[in-house]
């Protein structure tokens, strides 16, 4: 998929390790995934770093192991986002993503793109006359996601869930490094421009949605960065503003963050898109920058 669409399926929702510990190994069945896992470490600080596919697909058996101790071990869970309820996220979403005046979001479509805009809604079962007051971006991430859904990924399989579910379970304090607010505001700050390129790629790729987020996750249940930064990453570059807003920025203000709290004791379970730990601007790169060095764990 182009430009942001993959950015949508995993992220807002995207694994540097180093070149010794980058390659993968083969699940022991198939529904053995073994994601990647790093550490940031001092005398008395321990961050674990762990990758994510915000939706998944049942029977995936990914929580034991290397990860499974790590969470157990922390103090603390840490994601992108802490999800506000649904109404309120609903709320959220309004806000940013529906305009009441001005041209229809088919009339703001370029001419030789809106018949298969128009086709792709009818093929995804939604609306397109409800869809004319959405945003771009708001239209592309319903529509990239539509077809995943149908193929049976969910968040409610997704590691945010499970681990949020675990961290309760076990009162572990949760806490997001964005807010709900902040994370529709990168796609809602999207020049128009980007968000009619966002729009258009996805329904341009939309007929390999399946097959490419099956890759996605099979290079991720294989612990395989290096893959995952070719597959979602390097297709970013096509648009500078997007990998900018997406990806680089967030990435820089994270490794701060983690330098940041390394100087206060404890342990941290840190889980953030997979995406945003591959490829040469990935929160591991970031913190080199600072002097700090992620180490693979490898299991």
């Amino acid at each position: 998929m182009k430009t942001i669409m993959k950015a949508a399926l995993t992220s807002l929702a995207l694994m540097l390790a180093l070149p010794a510990c980058a390659q993968s190994k083969p699940a022991q069945n198939p529904n053995d995934a073994d994601p990647a896992l790093w550490v940031v470490k001092d005398a008395d600080t321990t961050i674990y770093l762990f990758g994510t596919i915000h939706v998944l697909k049942p029977g995936l058996t990914w929580f034991d192991e290397a990860v499974k101790t790590a969470f157990d071990k922390s103090d603390q869970l840490v994601l992108e986002m802490v999800q506000p309820d649904p109404a309120t996220m609903q709320q959220i979403v309004l806000k940013n993503g529906i305009v009441t005046t001005g041209p229809t979001l088919t009339e703001q479509l370029p001419a030789d793109k809106r018949g298969a805009y128009l086709k792709a809604m009818t093929d995804a079962g939604l609306p397109a006359p409800a869809f004319d007051k959405m945003k771009p971006w708001l239209a592309a991430v319903t529509l990239s996601l539509a077809p995943i859904q149908k193929l049976g990924y969910d968040p409610k399989n997704g590691p945010e869930t499970v681990l949020a579910d675990a961290a309760k379970a076990a009162n572990k304090p949760v806490a997001g490094l964005e807010t709900a607010e902040q994370q529709i505001g990168y796609f809602n700050g999207l020049s128009q421009q980007a968000q009619i390129q966002f729009l258009t790629s996805t329904v341009d790729e939309l007929p390999k949605a399946g097959e490419e987020m099956a890759k996605m996750v099979d290079e991720w249940a294989h612990g395989d960065p290096d893959a995952l930064a070719r597959d979602m990453n390097e297709s970013l570059k096509d648009s500078p503003e997007v990998a900018k807003t997406l990806l680089t920025d967030r990435n820089a203000r994270w490794a701060t963050w983690i330098r940041e709290r390394m100087a206060k004791p404890g342990t941290v379970f840190m889980a953030v898109g997979a995406g945003h730990l591959a490829g040469t601007d990935s929160v591991q790169a970031q913190l080199a920058k600072q002097g700090i060095t992620a180490q693979r764990i490898q299991y």
